[in-house]
């Protein structure tokens, strides 16, 4: 899709800004051709090098990064600048919160934006979506601290399965957490390397443009401080489920280890009574039965009011 800004905009040549969302390749020619630029493919844009995403010549730079897509299912996706003194081209394969807004502000004040403007705006922007979904990670990781360490460290009364899983379902979401938060770092550190290099590059830029993406980077030095303390929770959560689900192991475990101690004196007992050989003297006694019932039932009780007693069930 080839969106040109402003809207009345008839030509790529005409345009402040020039995006190509999920561009076909006739569109590319187009706006290459109307603007004498190279319009990277995706994978030029998904290249990793500093050498790759960083690039000026000839007045033109070409700066990409990767960034979380708004998509819950979908991962990190390459966005790409071309930014002139004349124009802005991005290219993009998701969604933006950012592109949107800047696509509204660029309706509004059309006549009186730079490409730089709308650039710096764009990186505002992103910054800013970063931001909000660092604070829904945090809040989302208060709220399964205080479940883990409020229910799950209660011992259950009934329910192991549900309870593992729900535990299961806990260590999921941790994993999905921790992932969308690397795919935030992914691309918070993508941005704070464009901010410096257009402010270095990019001389034509207006000292207020400059001043706000040197506001840019700090912003984002903040971010990743955050970020790194988000990081460490999803680990600490990470280490907790799975030292309760080992705690829960433990336990069933632990049943079933008392279950065949308590159970081997009453079986010893019983296969020995059990044996035919008429030899056996308890056969011929009045109370033989009972004797040797009482004697299975107290070798029973026995093992389990000790395993009490030590504390150990």
């Amino acid at each position: 899709m080839l969106n040109l800004f402003p809207s009345d905009a008839k030509d790529p040549a005409n345009a402040i800004w020039v995006d190509l969302y999920n561009p076909t390749a006739d569109e590319i020619g187009q706006v290459s051709a109307a603007l004498a630029v190279d319009i990277p493919e995706r994978d030029e844009l998904e290249e990793i090098e500093s050498s790759s995403r960083l690039k000026s010549e000839d007045g033109v730079l070409q700066l990409s990064t990767p960034v979380s897509a708004h998509g819950d299912d979908d991962g990190p996706t390459p966005v790409g600048f071309l930014l002139t003194k004349k124009a802005l081209i991005t290219i993009r394969y998701t969604e933006m919160r950012a592109f949107e807004a800047t696509a509204h502000l660029c309706n509004k004040k059309a006549g009186d934006l730079t490409s730089g403007e709308i650039f710096v705006s764009l990186l505002e922007g992103m910054v800013e979506y970063g931001a909000d979904m660092l604070e829904e990670i945090g809040t989302h990781l208060n709220a399964m601290s205080r479940q883990a360490f409020g229910h799950y460290s209660k011992p259950p009364k009934r329910g192991i399965k549900r309870r593992t899983r729900h535990l299961r379902d806990a260590l999921v979401d941790v994993g999905m957490t921790g992932d969308k938060l690397s795919q935030i770092r992914e691309s918070l550190l993508g941005l704070q390397r464009i901010a410096p290099f257009a402010c270095e590059k990019a001389d034509w830029i207006k000292p207020d443009l400059q001043t706000r993406l040197k506001t840019i980077e700090r912003d984002i030095k903040s971010l990743d401080d955050f970020e790194v303390h988000l990081s460490n929770k999803v680990q600490f959560l990470l280490d907790a489920i799975l030292g309760f689900i080992n705690t829960e192991q433990n336990d069933i475990f632990k049943v079933l280890t008392i279950a065949s101690v308590v159970g081997i004196p009453p079986t010893f007992f019983a296969s020995m009574w059990g044996m035919n050989f008429k030899s056996i003297p308890e056969y011929n006694w009045a109370h033989g039965y009972a004797f040797g019932l009482s004697v299975i039932i107290i070798s029973t009780v026995l093992p389990i009011a000790w395993f009490k007693w030590r504390g150990w069930w």
